[in-house]
């Protein structure tokens, strides 16, 4: 089956209208149904076919009514009985018509497949129609309720964070004894440097006495 693609192109829709098989070409030959119809059907629109009494709505023929003696569906055109035209030669032919521009004002029901189309269309607008009954809704007894919310509470009650323990604070030292441990650290640096300041000079003097001897 030939599947057809949405397209924004006007050259893409117009060859996709005159490459259609034979059952889409039947409904782009639509044509509305006049008011008595469309009431006593229950439909806006449908195929057109042969034998249909037609009324001409818009054009040079505006007003004029009959019935269909063919339908060109290559082309999209209808032909009406009584409306013909004299070409230069003298000749008549008939006048080609878009189905868009006529409504329907008699339909030819000898067909059971368009009986058949027309009831499922009325049975489908009967039911689209149709107010849906809305069912009353139940209201709970104040027990019931009560029921519900309790346990609600409690899940609350059992996803609340437990609380947080404080801190405790951190033992600093005062200022002052650590004021006394550098200044000790600093007379012992300065003790243990002193002393190797002698050890040096010691050294250094016995070496000069040994050179001098």
């Amino acid at each position: 089956m030939q599947t057809f693609k949405l397209t924004a192109k006007p050259t893409k829709q117009r060859k996709m209208i005159y490459q259609a098989p034979d059952h889409v070409r039947r409904k782009l030959l639509a044509a509305p149904l006049s008011a008595e119809l469309r009431a006593s059907q229950g439909t806006k629109t449908i195929p057109v076919r042969s034998g249909d009494t037609v009324r001409i709505m818009r054009g040079d023929h505006k007003g004029f009514e009959g019935k269909i003696s063919r339908i060109d569906r290559t082309n999209y055109r209808i032909y009406v009985e009584g409306l013909t035209r004299e070409k230069v030669d003298g000749t008549t032919i008939f006048v080609p018509i878009h189905p868009s521009k006529v409504t329907i004002t008699g339909l030819v029901l000898d067909d059971k497949w368009r009986k058949k189309i027309l009831e499922r269309k009325k049975q489908a607008r009967r039911e689209e129609t149709k107010p849906q009954a809305r069912q009353p809704e139940e209201i709970p007894e104040p027990k019931e309720l009560a029921e519900k919310e309790a346990p609600k509470k409690e899940e609350v009650q059992s996803k609340k964070p437990a609380p947080k323990k404080p801190r405790g604070r951190k033992k600093t030292a005062t200022g002052k004894p650590a004021a006394q441990k550098s200044k000790k650290e600093k007379e012992k640096t300065e003790a243990e440097q002193e002393s190797k300041a002698k050890e040096r000079r010691a050294t250094q003097k016995e070496r000069k006495k040994t050179g001098v001897e």
